[in-house]
């Protein structure tokens, strides 16, 4: 097993982060808003996520690249969604990072937190789906859940915004 780079974000110069995946998905909005809450009641910052899956494009380079480039401009539209959301719960105030990375999302998620020494917490929504509570919280929450490197919160997607922040 390689050896896991310390979590700094107590060391003086350095300010936790609570990382959100944010997608279009309803339950997003419960982690984003969990999150918030969190990074104002502790004096932490909000890292927000979007990773543009990879499609297999080899033989069209042209057609990957088309990809690419919407997958950026929803990961925009995606951001200015939410920025406009914390605004209107009141989060003005909090410090705000965004990144778009592209590939496999568990990998991209924790080779972010791998990258970031700052980020202390995975924020993720459990879809209210008779299908489960989602693909990546499965992934992730399930089996890489006890070699992970970092807690992962799971917020219901069924909770009222009332109710997280009281839980917040």
């Amino acid at each position: 097993m390689a050896e896991r780079k310390p979590r700094k974000a107590n060391v003086e110069g350095h300010r936790r982060k609570f990382m959100v995946i944010v997608d279009e998905t309803p339950e997003c909005e419960s982690a984003v808003y969990f999150s918030a809450c969190r990074a104002r009641n502790t004096g932490s910052d909000l890292q927000m996520l979007f990773v543009v899956e990879s499609e297999d494009f080899q033989h069209w380079l042209s057609v990957e690249a088309i990809h690419q480039q919407e997958g950026e401009q929803k990961a925009a539209a995606v951001f200015r969604l939410y920025q406009r959301k914390l605004k209107g719960w009141g989060f003005d105030g909090i410090t705000l990072h965004q990144a778009v990375r592209h590939g496999s999302k568990p990998e991209q998620i924790v080779e972010a937190i791998e990258e970031d020494e700052d980020i202390s917490f995975l924020v993720l929504g459990a879809s209210t789906s008779a299908e489960g509570p989602g693909t990546l919280v499965s992934q992730l929450a399930g089996k890489q859940a006890g070699s992970f490197p970092v807690p992962i919160v799971v917020i219901p997607g069924a909770l009222e915004l009332h109710e997280i922040e009281a839980l917040a």
